[in-house]
C-alpha cells in the first residue's frame, strides 16, 4: 500500500478502508471465479449486437458496474426481496428496501446516505447466517427477479468482450455472494464486491473495508489487474454512475451506460463513448474510433405511478 502520510488522519482512515474493500474484493473475485463452474451462458440478444469490435488482447479485460448498467435498478433490493420472500426479515425492514428501490427508479442516481442504510440492513438481516445457505438461495432469486432485467444491449458488450478471448467482471457495491452468481449465471468471468465478514462460514455482521463503492471500486480494479497482469490502459471500463468516474479514469477505455447527468458531462468533455440503452433511441459515440479495442414491489410502483401522473 502506498505511503497516505500527506493526508489528514480522516481522509488516511477513509482511503486505508477503500484500499482494504478493494483488495478484498480482488481477492474474493479470483477465489469465486475459479471455484464456481460456470452453466452455459444466457444468450446476448441479436439485435443488441454491439457497433464496434473488441481485439482480443491477453492484457486486456473489461470491468462492468452492476445496477443500472447490466441491470435495471438496484440488486441489493432484488436479493432484499428474495430474502423477504424466504422469510429472512420482516416487513419492516421489506419497507427500507422497497424505498431504496423507489429512490434509485425515480432519481435516477445512487445516494450514499440510502446506501449506507440499505447496507447497514443487509449486514443486520445476515448475521449468523451460513455463506452456503445466502449462496444456495442466491440462484434461486436470480431466476425470479433478476434474470428479466438485464439490459441486452449491455449484456451484447460484456460478449464481445468474452469472445475476443478477454475476461470480464462485475464491479458492484452489491454482496460479492450475489455479484458472483449474476456473473457466473451471465457466463462473465467473475465479479468484485462488497465482503462481508465471515468465521467459519458464518457471517458477522460487519464489513471486510467498506462497500464497493466509488473510490473503492478503482482500488478493487487495480488490485485485480495487479494479479492478473492486466494492463489498465488496455483495459474498459462501463458504468451508469458519476460515483464510478474514479473506476472509469484508470482504465484507458471508459464507457458511460445509461449515464446520469453528471456522468454524462464529464464523459462528454472527455470524449467518452455514450451508450443508453434505457430508450429506444441509439447513443451518440462520442471521440473514440470503432477501432479502439476493447417488479418492483407494490409500494414502490405506485409511487413511481402517482409521480409519473402528477408530470402528465
Amino acid at each position: 500500500m502506498a505511503s497516505l502520510g500527506w493526508l489528514t488522519p480522516r481522509k488516511r482512515s477513509a482511503t486505508a478502508r477503500s484500499v482494504l474493500a478493494g483488495e478484498a474484493a480482488a481477492e474474493a473475485a479470483r477465489k469465486t471465479s475459479q471455484e464456481l463452474v460456470a452453466p452455459a451462458a444466457e444468450p446476448a440478444a441479436a439485435e443488441a449486437e454491439p457497433e464496434f469490435p473488441v481485439v482480443g488482447d491477453s492484457l486486456a479485460a473489461a470491468f462492468f458496474d452492476l445496477d443500472n448498467t447490466v441491470m435495471q435498478g438496484a440488486a441489493l433490493f432484488h436479493f432484499g426481496r428474495g430474502l423477504y420472500k424466504r422469510k429472512f426479515f420482516h416487513k419492516r425492514e421489506l419497507a427500507r428496501f422497497a424505498w431504496q428501490q423507489t429512490w434509485f427508479r425515480l432519481a435516477g442516481v445512487e445516494d450514499p446516505a440510502h446506501m449506507e442504510d440499505a447496507r447497514n440492513s443487509a449486514l443486520s438481516i445476515v448475521r449468523g447466517h451460513h455463506v452456503s445457505e445466502l449462496m444456495d438461495m442466491g440462484e434461486e432469486i436470480y431466476d425470479e427477479y433478476m434474470a428479466g432485467r438485464i439490459w441486452p444491449g449491455t449484456r451484447a458488450l460484456a460478449q464481445a468482450h468474452l469472445d475476443a478471448g478477454q475476461k470480464v467482471w462485475l464491479v458492484t457495491a452489491a454482496p460479492v455472494e450475489a455479484a458472483s452468481i449474476i456473473a457466473r449465471r451471465l457466463g462473465l468471468t467473475g465479479a468484485l464486491g462488497t465482503v462481508a465478514e465471515s468465521v467459519d462460514g458464518v457471517y458477522t455482521g460487519k464489513l471486510v473495508g467498506e462497500p464497493l463503492h466509488g473510490p473503492a471500486k478503482a482500488e478493487a480494479v487495480r488490485a485485480l489487474a495487479a494479479a492478473e497482469r492486466l494492463e489498465l490502459e488496455r483495459c474498459a471500463a462501463y458504468s451508469d454512475s458519476h460515483n464510478d468516474i474514479p473506476m472509469l479514469s484508470i482504465v484507458g477505455h471508459p464507457y458511460a451506460i445509461n449515464p446520469d447527468a453528471k456522468l454524462k458531462r464529464y464523459a462528454r468533455e472527455r470524449d467518452w463513448r455514450l451508450r443508453d440503452y434505457r430508450t429506444a433511441r441509439k447513443a451518440a459515440k462520442v471521440g473514440i474510433p470503432a477501432a479502439a479495442g476493447v417488479g418492483a414491489l407494490a409500494g414502490g410502483a405506485a409511487a413511481a405511478a402517482a409521480l409519473h401522473r402528477r408530470r402528465r
